[in-house]
């Protein structure tokens, strides 16, 4: 693969990356998405849903501090996107479908759900990283961060289904926001506008909140 300055990449050690302050904010996500999965594996699906949605914040955060610093390289500018890609497979790919395994008490004909719902994820990111925007600045496909946002407010209705039938719902849910992901659909890039930024603060809070009280 090359990069874009590949000059500089000899001159710094790969552990020197951690000091940027996007990629800090990313692996504060990952540690997030990592907290998830493991609530969801222990079946405290409310401390997970907290992660999850705690995982969407860092990953648009870094992306607004990314554009407000001037003295990034283009070498910080890369191997951040790539961070940022390998991060959005674990939180967006892997935690919703452990989400889904685990409300399901990993019953293996949720398997090919997903399946499906991993290898669309990484076709979309794979997409997204080889094509970027489209000529108007906006997605191809539903971005991925939605997956996790949009299931973290579903889970918020678990009470009103039985757990078998809730379990389903989860499964058609992920597959009808994997199929979005591939698809044709133009979306707009919601996190890089602040205001969009802000107002996922909020629902973070809101969430943190509802299932936080769920917790005591």
């Amino acid at each position: 693969m090359t990069t874009e300055n590949a000059s500089e990449l000899p001159t710094r050690s790969i552990l020197s990356y951690l000091k940027d302050l996007p990629n800090i904010c990313s692996l504060a996500g990952l540690g997030c998405t990592l907290l998830a999965i493991y609530f969801l594996i222990e079946g405290v699906y409310p401390a997970a849903m907290i992660g999850m949605i705690w995982a969407v914040a860092f990953d648009w955060a870094d992306g607004l501090i990314a554009r407000r610093m001037k003295d990034r390289t283009g070498a910080d500018r890369q191997f951040g996107g790539q961070l940022d890609l390998l991060i959005d497979i674990v939180s967006y790919g892997v935690a919703p479908a452990i989400l889904i395994l685990s409300y399901a008490s990993f019953n293996p004909a949720f398997l090919p759900i997903v399946f499906i719902m991993l290898v669309f994820g990484a076709i979309r990111l794979s997409f997204f990283s080889t094509f970027g925007l489209s000529d108007d600045a906006k997605y191809t496909g539903l971005a991925i961060d939605n997956n996790s946002i949009i299931l973290v407010f579903a889970f918020m209705f678990e009470s009103y289904f039985d757990r078998p039938m809730f379990a389903i719902v989860l499964g058609a849910l992920g597959l009808g926001l994997a199929i979005l992901n591939v698809s044709q659909l133009k979306t707009p890039k919601l996190s890089g506008n602040p205001v969009n930024v802000a107002l996922l603060a909020a629902y973070t809070l809101a969430i943190t909140i509802f299932y936080g009280w769920k917790l005591l």
